[in-house]
């Protein structure tokens, strides 16, 4: 089964760190995804850069719009993610209570699943 942890933060953190704990974190989730594929739970994973470029589509009622970032109101963005199959949820809640991140974001654990139930 498939699940995957989300990783919610601050929009602001990251401008809180000097470069070398920015790498310094990096690497540690850079390990963490090197321990999740060798135990053959890993499917996919990404970082999120920042979401100060990032835009926003909605279309209502036929008509088109994009909201170019930052998004100000935003209390939290996407950050990154990583993609798992595992057997249980209890076994995707173990791994998110062992992910680095957990430490400075909050790590959201979902079930992948088609959005009409």
């Amino acid at each position: 089964m498939a699940y995957m942890l989300l990783i919610l933060e601050d929009p602001r953190q990251r401008a809180t760190r000097t470069e070398s704990e920015g790498h310094a974190v990096y690497g540690r989730m850079v390990e963490f995804a090197a321990g999740l594929k060798e135990q053959g739970v890993l499917l996919a994973v990404e970082s999120l850069a920042s979401q100060r470029d990032a835009a926003r589509v909605k279309v209502r009622e036929g008509r088109p719009q994009v909201i170019d970032g930052p998004f100000a109101e935003a209390k939290e963005m996407v950050g990154g993610f990583f993609l798992l199959d595992c057997r249980t949820r209890e076994e995707a809640l173990g791994f998110a209570r062992r992910c680095p991140a957990a430490e400075w974001a909050t790590i959201e654990v979902r079930e992948t699943g088609p959005c009409y139930t």
